[in-house]
């Protein structure tokens, strides 16, 4: 039997009606009142395949074991996920992106697959209203928010954690996936169900205190960077469909904001307190 749950992430509604069992625990925190109006998307999940016969590739993202293939079938947007080389589902899409049916191929993955049908569906869905979900591992201090930008695997949990150890009164808001809302032209990091590795699903939202992209170095050293360098360090982390015109003016619109308004910096640094204490003393100014 299925369940429909309507949650809000980022100022956004959306409706899922999916098998029980399917919805990690995360979501929780992100449900709200099934009353609520103005989805952004309406997902349905079960376990009737979706045809493939005349899949045709676009655009495929590897990450470690995990494989997203955007593509389409006909007319239609489709993404086909996989995981250690097993097929677990497809998304097949409406036109406007705000229906769409997620076939799950497997059991054993299907909250997995659950989770990245949610996350390319709400990426796509607010790329127009001025949202983006991003790649970052973010900290909350003194009411702001801050966020750590750098490909998987090169130290953004790392640095999080040194400012929870040494920089008093930080929180971690998100180890992977926090949101940006441009609202009331101000940007805002919202929490999100997508943490990662990490369980940490807190539904709550800051003001952007900071963008702090990382590189591993010999030494610490910090500098402030904008232009295009501000804004080429944000797109790199944000999700979305940037070969379909429409959506990819949208995301612009929103990077650009971000990138002309919230001081961004670039960090090369060790893994060590001293470097979470010249980042803070830097982007707390």
């Amino acid at each position: 039997m299925n369940i429909k749950s309507t949650y809000c992430v980022g100022f956004h509604n959306f409706r899922v009606d999916a098998p029980e069992g399917v919805m990690r625990d995360g979501y929780a925190p992100f449900e709200v009142d099934s009353d609520a109006k103005d989805f952004i998307f309406s997902l349905k999940v079960d376990y009737e395949p979706i045809t493939m016969d005349s899949f045709v590739d676009e655009v495929v993202q590897e990450e470690e074991v995990q494989e997203i293939h955007s593509g389409h079938v006909g007319g239609r947007s489709v993404f086909k996920f996989g995981l250690d080389g097993v097929y677990t589902g497809a998304l097949d899409c409406s036109a406007d992106y705000r229906d769409a049916h997620l076939g799950l191929a497997s059991e054993k993955f299907k909250i997995y697959t659950v989770d990245n049908a949610l996350m390319v569906l709400y990426a796509i869905a607010t790329a127009k209203i001025s949202t983006l979900l991003m790649h970052a591992s973010t900290i909350v201090n003194g009411g702001r928010s801050y966020l750590f930008l750098a490909p998987s695997g090169t130290g953004k949990s790392t640095h999080s954690q040194l400012w929870l150890k040494y920089i008093e009164g930080s929180r971690l808001l998100n180890d992977d996936n926090p949101v940006i809302v441009v609202k009331d032209n101000r940007a805002i990091v919202c929490g999100t169900p997508w943490s990662g590795k990490t369980p940490c699903y807190i539904n709550e939202s800051y003001p952007v205190g900071a963008l702090v992209s990382l590189s591993q170095a010999k030494t610490n050293k910090i500098r402030r960077v904008s232009g295009i360098e501000a804004y080429g360090s944000l797109m790199t982390s944000t999700s979305g469909k940037r070969w379909e015109r429409g959506l990819a003016d949208g995301l612009h619109k929103t990077l650009d904001f971000v990138a002309r308004n919230v001081p961004t910096y670039h960090l090369d640094c060790l893994p060590d307190e001293a470097a979470a204490r010249i980042c803070f003393g830097e982007v707390s100014r």
